[in-house]
């Protein structure tokens, strides 16, 4: 129905058989791939006590790894595509979608965090984000704009809350769901993430959710000792987790997805390049024109505004 949307742009000019995949497999279920990458712990660990003995901030396993993908997607932004209605999208934005748990019993709370991002910050930025948010979770009353959401749709009876879902399903294949929704929905991201450390579980291939645009799903599993041969050929044990990867297959060739693992493995063994805060990407021409036009439309509202408040001012004045 509409040509745009509001989280992403139609990527043109693409080669016929990536154009073309979405047309054979139009639902996610149709084009998952699934893959381990095994991390190992001793270069992390080694890392986090050198930081914390330095800086006295401590880092965990969670925030060096949502680092290192919010890293990775905005540095290899194919990644950071998604198919609706058999149509690629460049993602306009980065955003994680996170399963959080109030409390680790069988009745605890369960909910979903959503976090944006541009891909530039730096790890102590997305640590700080990442922990707030969480805390917030945890209060007896949530204030993340998804579990709000949650919380209003868990009010309506069962009719009600099918009726709602299929006319969004309609109007997320036709590029009309409202921003609200967008922003407030965990299946609207670049990657949604599961730690299951935290419940002692090994690594999973999650499903990706049909609902939604989501392409990537990462499950981060305990870490365990398991038995590894080295470069001599000798075998022995090391500490490694294992992160289960549910990958759409539309977005990118495997070549692509790759060298994108693989850069989120560098990462994760030496995450001191993710420190830094990168700098703002220079603007094209056009990206120029458009800034300029949007600064100038700007300062006409505050110049607008600004002849109001005075015109008020001369009113009390009388």
């Amino acid at each position: 129905m509409f040509s745009k949307r509001y989280d992403g742009v139609k990527v043109k000019d693409l080669p016929i058989i990536e154009k073309a995949g979405p047309y054979f497999m139009p639902q996610r279920i149709d084009a998952v791939n699934y893959f381990t990458q095994s991390v190992p712990c001793a270069p992390l660990d080694k890392w986090i006590q050198e930081t914390k003995e330095k800086t006295g901030e401590t880092y965990g396993y969670t925030d060096v790894l949502l680092a290192a993908i919010v890293r990775m997607l905005y540095e290899r932004p194919k990644t950071n595509r998604f198919v609706n209605n058999c149509i690629i999208y460049q993602r306009k934005w980065v955003s994680i979608s996170i399963v959080a748990k109030k409390k680790l019993t069988d009745d605890g709370d369960e909910d979903t965090l959503k976090f944006y991002f541009t891909g530039r910050e730096s790890l102590p930025e997305i640590k700080k984000r990442f922990r707030d948010e969480v805390a917030k979770f945890t209060t007896p009353v949530a204030t993340h704009k998804t579990a709000k959401t949650a919380n209003i749709l868990n009010h309506l009876p069962n009719w009600a809350f099918k009726t709602f879902m299929w006319i969004a399903r309609k109007m997320d294949k036709h590029n009309c769901l409202p921003k609200a929704l967008i922003d407030a929905s965990p299946f609207h991201t670049s990657l949604f993430l599961t730690d299951l450390r935290s419940i002692k579980l090994d690594k999973v291939y999650h499903h990706i959710y049909n609902f939604g645009n989501t392409s990537i799903f990462a499950a981060l599993g305990k870490p365990k000792n398991v038995p590894v041969v080295d470069e001599n050929g000798e075998v022995k044990v090391e500490k490694r987790f294992d992160i289960g990867l549910s990958l759409d297959e539309r977005i990118c060739d495997g070549l692509y997805y790759g060298k994108s693992v693989k850069l989120l493995l560098k990462y994760l063994e030496n995450p001191e390049p993710l420190m830094e805060r990168l700098p703002e990407p220079e603007l094209t021409e056009k990206e120029k024109k458009q800034k300029a036009k949007a600064d100038k439309k700007e300062a006409k509202k505050q110049q607008k505004l600004q002849r109001k408040e005075a015109r008020k001012n001369r009113k009390k004045g009388k």
